[in-house]
Order: structure tokens, then C-alpha cells, then sequence
């Protein structure tokens, strides 16, 4: 405890991130949307949030920089959200700060938006899912993600210059990740196919009617396919991953 202080800033607020940032060994940057807003975008949540903690990261000599992106970043992507992380990944490779990247899947363990997603599911009769929840998941405990971000933090050699995709220990259908939480549950939800196409449709209908929020590029996002191989980005954050399903019982 006599090493922690807490600071609440705002990210326009140049000389309050620099004090702020004063004498720190790593500077973890986890800013960022998946939903624009009205009142946030993804050019301000994901990219300028990371212009202004590089900036206050160097103006403070903070040795280290360790940016939380997404899997499937890429600032050449069509999908607004993946090019605004790829574009925050470009900035932070531009520093010239020693930098580790790691992008994460679907999260869960920390009563976040996928713990309750998940837990709704879980708890209704029937649940609607798009394409009957084929898409591949492969949920990365955030226990194991905090434990690789504080590593990477705290050591400037440990991953350094590197991006790397920080998934969970197993790939499955997300019906299947669904069927399996219920298991633990003791519930018996059925499984609604939703298609694709109409959902897509009617989200667009949606922004257009009434501006950002659902929209077709965040279902993109969602029905990626993840399945990857976990043992490099968790070697190279010197972590071991939890099981499955004790992720899913500390999610539910």
C-alpha cells in the first residue's frame, strides 16, 4: 500500500498525466471501446487516448509502455474498430519507447461486459444467438492478462518489441461456451439461431435511425473467429494459463 496512488485524469489534461506518471518503472495503457457513442468515438477512445499516454510516457521518462489492443488490429482494416487499434499499435511501434503489444480476444473473469453477457445467457431459457453461435471464442482469463501486463510493466526486457495475441488456453464455438457455463449452472438454455444477414440489416437500420451504437461493424467484431496458438504470447509474458473452466466458474 505504500506504493500505490491513485489518480484520476483526464486524458486532454497533458501536465496532470505527466504528474501522474512521475517515477513509474511501465505505463499500461488499457483505454478503448468496442461501442461508439454519442459522446466517444473510436478515434478518441482507442487512438487519441494513446497519443496522450505516449506523450505524458515520454515527457516522463517511463521506460516502459504496454498497450492492451485487440485481436485482429489492423490500421489498414474496412472495420472502423480494428483500424483504431491498428492505428494505436502503429503509434506506440513509433514511440521510441520500448513497447509490448498484446491484443486479447474476449474476456472474462472480471466482471466485465463478457462475464454478463455470458451470465445472461446462462440464465435464460432460450437464448438468441447470430449464426447459432458458430463463431469460434477462445476467452482469455483477465486474472492471467493482468498478471502478463504487470510482467511486461515492470521488466523492460520482458516481451519487448513484440505484439502478441493473448488468448486463452481453448478455442470453441461461442454455443458451446455458452452450453458449458450452463453446465455449471446446472441450466438448460436452448440455443436460437439467429441469421446473420438480417441482424446486420436491422443494425444498420439502427444507425441510421438513431446514430452510433450496435452496429454492423461491432457484430463483425463479435463473430470473428478466434483460434490461435496460446504459448508463445504466454511464454513471452512468463505466465501459465488457467483452465477454461475455472475461468468460467470465477466468470459466473
Amino acid at each position: 500500500r505504500d506504493r500505490l496512488r491513485t489518480a484520476r485524469v483526464d486524458f486532454r489534461d497533458a501536465a496532470g498525466l505527466r504528474e501522474a506518471c512521475a517515477g513509474a518503472v511501465g505505463l499500461i495503457h488499457l483505454a478503448g471501446i468496442l461501442i461508439e457513442s454519442r459522446k466517444t468515438s473510436y478515434g478518441e477512445a482507442n487512438v487519441e487516448t494513446t497519443r496522450a499516454a505516449i506523450a505524458a510516457a515520454r515527457e516522463s521518462n517511463v521506460p516502459k509502455l504496454v498497450l492492451v489492443s485487440a485481436i485482429g488490429a489492423d490500421a489498414r482494416s474496412a472495420n472502423p474498430y480494428w483500424r483504431s487499434k491498428g492505428g494505436a499499435e502503429s503509434l506506440v511501434r513509433e514511440s521510441g519507447i520500448d513497447y509490448t503489444i498484446v491484443r486479447c480476444p474476449l474476456l472474462l473473469g472480471c466482471d466485465g461486459a463478457g462475464d454478463r453477457a455470458l451470465a445472461r445467457e446462462v440464465a435464460a431459457k432460450i437464448v438468441p444467438l447470430p449464426g447459432g453461435g458458430a463463431n469460434l471464442e477462445q476467452p482469455l482469463d483477465a486474472r492471467d492478462l493482468s498478471d502478463g501486463l504487470l510482467n511486461a510493466a515492470l521488466s523492460r526486457a520482458c516481451a519487448r518489441g513484440l505484439v502478441l495475441d493473448a488468448v486463452g488456453s481453448e478455442s470453441l464455438p461461442l454455443r458451446e461456451l455458452v452450453k458449458r457455463g450452463a453446465r455449471l449452472r446446472k441450466t438448460y438454455p436452448i440455443i436460437l439461431p439467429v441469421p446473420i444477414e438480417l441482424l446486420r440489416a436491422i443494425l444498420a437500420l439502427r444507425t441510421r435511425l438513431f446514430g452510433p451504437g450496435f452496429s454492423p461493424e461491432v457484430i463483425e467484431v463479435m463473430l470473428a473467429d478466434t483460434k490461435l496458438d496460446p504459448v508463445p504470447a504466454a511464454t513471452a509474458l512468463g505466465i501459465a494459463l488457467r483452465p477454461l473452466d475455472e475461468t468460467l466458474a470465477q466468470s459466473l
